[in-house]
């Protein structure tokens, strides 16, 4: 069999000689024979398929860990795996996007303050009106649980979701709940919201470490969102929700954590198989106790508030059982947070209340319409 020297075989692939030394000792693509005198590297002309695929799995920006089960795996199985990588890219550069957009715009208004010459830029008279958040918060039992481990918490800044689970999930949400409520008599700048609230999902981490002890089958999920006055600051783990009622259009603004849902990112699910999974609940990320592996990080960004804009977050006994069509409709219809809370819940009892259910509403309105 022909063999192509070291340098032969770099230009054929495209990849440099250092490359090819770096990726025979990570076992990514060995030579076909080494020169037991010299210890120079041959490879056989059909290994250039394999280094065109590390080559390009490189450009795409795959770790070398992913590169070698990708090439380890039968052409069917590597592009599903391919497709899963990219999936999980796509949704982290959402997320760098909406913060590179949020600081962008941010450093873009910002503009020196001149507070004593009226009629200056900065000068307090010039500034849009104020919003201020109206909320309601509502947690229940359901109708099969024999106990509520929800816990919905709704103030002035904060307004958060968390559903626990295992024998300590109610201590768990409730820990995790009380570990950002000290935001809510923090001054906010939105410029260091997200390092003020990264610190918080960091105690809300130990805190329910603390409940839950050496188990990771204790734990909760977590769905928040703090007010700065002028945006709303999210931190989301785990597959409590929050959507945005806006213009007469639900969206939702979190990404389940779940094996279902990163089944549907990859495509081997369709929405309509998602629903009947058996394990549809089985989350891949939460705030849990014990293990050694560190703390999943979760999912935090910043949004862009307009009056009139109605937030609801709540926990999957509500989004589980009752359409999102249905969850839109009593969004729009209802006049008050309250009421669109005691609505929800009921609409989730109404279709069986198989888990405890848990709404947090809030409004943003303008602070002299009140």
């Amino acid at each position: 069999m022909e063999m192509l020297t070291i340098g032969a075989f770099s230009k054929a692939s495209r990849l440099s000689p250092k490359a090819l030394r770096l990726y025979d000792e990570l076992e990514l693509l060995r030579p076909a024979r080494v020169a037991p005198e010299t210890g120079y590297r041959y490879y056989a002309p059909e290994q250039l398929e394999q280094a065109r695929l590390v080559a390009w799995l490189r450009r795409l920006g795959m770790p070398l860990a992913g590169i070698r089960e990708v090439c380890a795996l039968e052409p069917p199985a590597a592009a599903r795996e391919i497709r899963a990588f990219w999936a999980r890219t796509e949704l982290e550069t959402a997320t760098r996007r909406d913060l590179a957009a949020f600081l962008v715009d941010h450093l873009s208004r910002t503009v020196p303050r001149n507070p004593g010459k009226p009629g200056t830029p900065g000068d307090p008279s010039e500034d849009t009106a104020m919003l201020e958040l109206r909320y309601s918060a509502l947690s229940d039992t359901g109708l099969v649980r024999p106990a509520n481990q929800d816990t919905a918490y709704a103030g002035t800044r904060v307004l958060a979701v968390a559903d626990g689970f295992g024998s300590g999930g109610a201590p768990a949400s409730s820990a995790a709940v009380e570990a950002l409520k000290f935001l809510d008599d923090e001054p906010l700048p939105a410029g260091s919201v997200l390092n003020l609230l990264e610190d918080a999902v960091q105690g809300a981490t130990q805190a329910v470490q603390e409940v839950a002890g050496p188990t990771n089958e204790i734990g909760t999920t977590l769905t928040a969102m703090v007010w700065t006055g002028s945006q709303l600051a999210l931190v989301h783990i785990g597959d409590s929700r929050a959507y945005l009622l806006r213009g007469g259009g639900l969206f939702r603004i979190t990404h389940d954590h779940t094996m279902v849902q990163s089944m549907l990112d990859e495509g081997r699910l369709t929405p309509e198989e998602a629903t009947a999974h058996p394990q549809r609940a089985l989350l891949l990320k939460a705030l849990t106790g014990g293990g050694s592996a560190p703390a999943p990080a979760p999912d935090v960004r910043l949004h862009d508030a307009l009056a009139g804009d109605r937030y609801l977050l709540c926990s999957d006994g509500l989004s589980a059982v009752v359409p999102e069509a249905t969850i839109r409709d009593t969004l729009a219809a209802a006049s008050t947070p309250t009421e669109a809370a005691q609505a929800l819940v009921g609409a989730a009892n109404d279709s069986g209340g198989p888990d405890n259910v848990s709404c947090v509403v809030a409004d943003l309105v303008n602070a002299e319409s009140r």
